[in-house]
């Protein structure tokens, strides 16, 4: 043994003498391990046996980390048990399977007491000290039970803990601080302010409402029973991505990771450059060894999951031998506590599905269409013109062609498409009449697909779970429902309802008749995944030309109405892709509100973007539906005008 090791050994165990309990220590110096290494592998496993500090030090053999004085954080966290735990990881699993993951998913259900602070390997014991003697001073008067409050914001939900319980936490807090710092040398602080366990920080705006039904079904009752809990961390990953392994991956190369099933890899999201797709690069925390692993073989975990208990101090009996069973269940069980499994009473479930059985509508405009960039004479910029062949030759030969006209002899040649910009989308579908149907029924342009792609994107990142979808049998609006649903990778599951009864206001559209639109055979036929079983509220026959307004209003608020009764055993999103004006004539029957005036609609309309987006969410308690905050943000940007390369041509 080093002469610097075997001052540190007597520094250690001078501070053991005198105590009851056998030091971990020695074991492992005497199995040949030494001593800066022993004590940082006791304090990463928690102090808790021999067999898994020796353990970890195998496993961390070829660790370039091992030797570095590099020690773990801890923090003091007062942990809620039994039934209040149970309703409380009840909320966790429903609100990241309703709402997505946030913040608060990252820990297990607890309120915290300091923030975390650096120990020496060697001191650690001493902070087990600290705890023990700051808990003896409080134990006679810290409350029973801890009075819980529900609290909730547009980024924050969760319970507060107020008055006089408040007070005393704070106070057990402040005299763990104070041990800490006299007995392990650390500068520990306490939290002051407003003490509370957090159910859902930083989530999306849209998502506060179901948050809030789900948090009230908890119950907190008499309030939080649990232990004061000390947890330690790597400080190394704070900031790095959590991922648990799946499968086994026995390394191709050198520079690869072995994988075992459970294993936890850290990941740094801004250091992937090397990585080929499909491929990350992280530390594992089994072995603290760097490589490359297949992403695909990972989940994401929680930060928590790593964390290490150490120990804990309780302050009545009863809650002393729940403490005490989950310790004899498992020394560490990713820092959670975890009563016995108890069979769930089937009122609680039925009242917590009956908080999150909730619809909603979404409505979005239609992306950016050609002829809104290119004008009104954008076909003739992108078609050759249309050719009539006079023909010598007999009848027979033509007579079935769509082109062929009996009273001339000639047949008619429709112009072809090209591209002559790169705004113009790289095909169009075929349509029975050919390319002059597309006057009226224009398509999405290619900045609108990638709108269209981009909002869908959104969406997923966002987490609402959209169950169906009604278009407009307009082609721009039916073009962006599937780019929307490509991104949702719904784009199989979900068949596409065409409703013409939400189709634009017609006296908008250029024209004495109504556009001639596709036929759902059409769409099928370009790859549209369309139901061709819905009865829609209006068949596309059915639209009047130049329709007053009273009588456009009317039929988007019977078609909505058709709608919402379509989808009645359906939680989630109805996504209904339309026109600028749908945002507010679809809208508005669903609010129960009349129909505005139409000097006003008029005016609205004309500021609505593409990709335009209102939320209705339906509130059963009150018997309505309201309008929330849309789930994704709004898509702004500049306009680009055409360029012509000949203006740089001298003399030009």
């Amino acid at each position: 043994m080093a002469a610097g090791e075997t001052q540190l050994y007597a520094k250690v165990s001078n501070k053991h003498k005198g105590r009851s309990t056998p030091s971990l220590l020695d074991p492992l110096l005497g199995m040949g391990f030494p001593a800066h290494t022993a004590l940082k592998a006791l304090a990463a496993t928690g102090r808790k046996t021999v067999e898994e500090a020796s353990n970890w030090l195998r496993c961390h053999r070829d660790d370039p980390s091992l030797d570095d004085p590099i020690p773990q954080e801890y923090a003091l966290f007062l942990c809620p048990t039994g039934s209040l735990l149970e309703r409380l990881q009840e909320f966790w699993r429903e609100s990241k399977r309703q709402c997505t993951r946030n913040r608060a998913h990252e820990v297990f259900p607890h309120i915290t007491l300091c923030d975390f602070f650096t120990c020496e390997d060697h001191k650690v014991e001493c902070l087990y000290e600290a705890l023990k003697r700051a808990g003896d001073r409080i134990l006679g008067s810290f409350p029973s039970v801890v009075p819980l409050v529900l609290h909730s914001s547009i980024s924050y939900l969760g319970f507060f803990v107020n008055d006089s319980p408040a007070d005393v936490i704070r106070e057990f807090a402040m005299m763990f601080a104070t041990e800490a710092s006299v007995l392990a040398d650390c500068t520990v602080k306490p939290c002051t302010k407003q003490l509370h366990l957090t159910l859902a920080h930083k989530f999306y705006p849209h998502h506060q409402r179901t948050l809030e039904q789900l948090a009230r079904a908890i119950h907190p009752g008499h309030g939080c029973q649990g232990p004061a809990a000390l947890y330690s961390r790597d400080m190394r990953f704070v900031h790095y991505q959590t991922l648990r392994a799946l499968f086994q991956y026995k390394p191709q190369n050198a520079d690869e990771l072995t994988l075992s099933p459970g294993d936890h890899i850290f990941v740094d999201p801004t250091q992937q450059e090397e990585a080929s797709e499909g491929w990350v690069i992280g530390i594992s925390q089994r072995t603290g060894c760097r490589g490359f692993l297949p992403e695909n073989y990972t989940e994401q975990a929680s930060e928590s999951d790593t964390w290490v208990k150490h120990r804990t101090y309780t302050f009545s009996l009863a809650m002393d031998l729940i403490s005490r069973k989950d310790g004899e269940a498992s020394s560490r069980r990713n820092g959670e506590l975890h009563p016995s499994q108890t069979p769930r009473d089937i009122s609680s479930i039925q009242a917590l599905q009956a908080t999150i059985a909730r619809r909603s509508v979404l409505v979005v405009r239609h992306g950016e269409r050609v002829d809104q960039i290119f004008g009104k004479s954008w076909l003739q910029q992108c078609s050759t013109p249309d050719v009539s062949l006079s023909m010598e030759v007999p009848r027979a030969i033509f007579q079935g062609n769509r082109g062929w006209n009996q009273k001339t002899k000639t047949l008619e040649v429709a112009g072809k498409y090209y591209r002559p910009d790169l705004n113009f989308p790289y095909s169009l579908p075929r349509r029975s009449n050919g390319i002059k149907d597309f006057e009226n029924d224009p398509p999405l342009s290619s900045c609108g697909i990638f709108q269209s792609r981009m909002a869908g994107e959104a969406l997923l990142e966002s987490g609402i779970r959209v169950t169906s979808v009604f278009t407009s049998p307009a082609l721009r609006c039916v073009q962006t429902a599937r780019h929307i649903l490509e991104e949702l990778k719904l784009e199989k599951r979900i068949k596409i309802r065409v409703e013409p009864g939400i189709f634009e206001w017609t006296k908008w559209e250029s024209g004495k008749a109504t556009p001639t639109l596709m036929t759902l055979d059409e769409l099928k036929e370009a790859n549209f995944n369309v139901s061709l079983d819905y009865r829609p509220a209006f068949p596309l026959a059915s639209l009047l030309p130049a329709e007053s307004y009273d009588e456009y209003v009317e039929r988007c608020a019977v078609s909505v109405g058709r709608i919402i009764r379509a989808c009645l055993g359906d939680v989630g999103v109805i996504l209904i892709v339309s026109h600028g004006s749908a945002l507010d004539s679809c809208t508005r029957p669903l609010l129960g509100l009349p129909p505005r005036d139409s000097g006003d609609f008029a005016q609205l309309v004309r500021k609505i973007p593409s990709l335009g987006m209102c939320f209705c969410e339906e509130n059963k308690e009150e018997g309505k539906w309201e309008l929330v905050n849309p789930p994704v943000k709004t898509l702004t940007h500049g306009s680009n005008s055409a360029f012509n390369w000949r203006n740089w041509l001298p003399g030009s």
